[in-house]
């Protein structure tokens, strides 16, 4: 069925003053709109992306765009927890860290308790926020809504709160996952 009508979709007055856009991503769609625009907006990172995810297990696309932006000089922080609450999920991540770790990617583990949140923020000027996780079951099953802001002040109030979680968080080594 076609959701369609004033309904479904009543116009809406603008408010705040975050620029923003829902995606929204199921798997019925054709294109897969919610990974295209992580990549983009990795491969536009001029100097730092901070992700925070509590289930990483990217896939062969983003793996590739978050090493080719530390490849490139940008500061690359992926903090995940330190207990997951999926054990299968935390042992499919921790074999899969090496391949961002190897590029330049700092991993760090965020102590208990254990945290749901999803988000990127990219130069402190581009965040994206919402139900998506970093892994091919919510990037290609899943029903998923996440937004994207385009506002400086949420940005980098978000890395600031970000960057004291790393302060607390212990980081992951190559050796570590070897």
């Amino acid at each position: 069925e076609v959701l369609k009508g004033d309904a479904w979709f009543p116009k809406v007055e603008g408010c705040g003053e975050v620029n923003a856009r829902g995606i929204a991503s199921d798997p019925g769609e054709s294109q897969d709109v919610l990974r295209w625009v992580i990549v983009a907006a990795l491969g536009c990172a001029r100097s730092r992306v901070r992700i925070v995810t509590p289930y990483f297990l990217p896939d062969a696309a983003l793996i590739g765009a978050l090493n080719v932006a530390a490849l490139r000089g940008v500061e690359v922080d992926i903090l995940l927890p330190a207990v997951n609450d999926n054990k299968m999920v935390q042992w499919a991540s921790t074999a899969m860290l090496w391949q961002v770790l190897t590029a330049g990617c700092r991993v760090w583990k965020n102590p208990a308790p254990f945290e749901h949140t999803k988000l990127i923020v990219v130069d402190g000027a581009w965040t994206l926020l919402g139900s998506a996780n970093l892994d091919p079951r919510s990037l290609r099953l899943n029903f998923e809504f996440n937004v994207e802001c385009y506002d400086r002040a949420l940005a980098e109030g978000l890395e600031k709160r970000i960057a004291e979680k790393i302060g607390r968080s212990a980081a992951v080594t190559l050796k570590q996952v070897d």
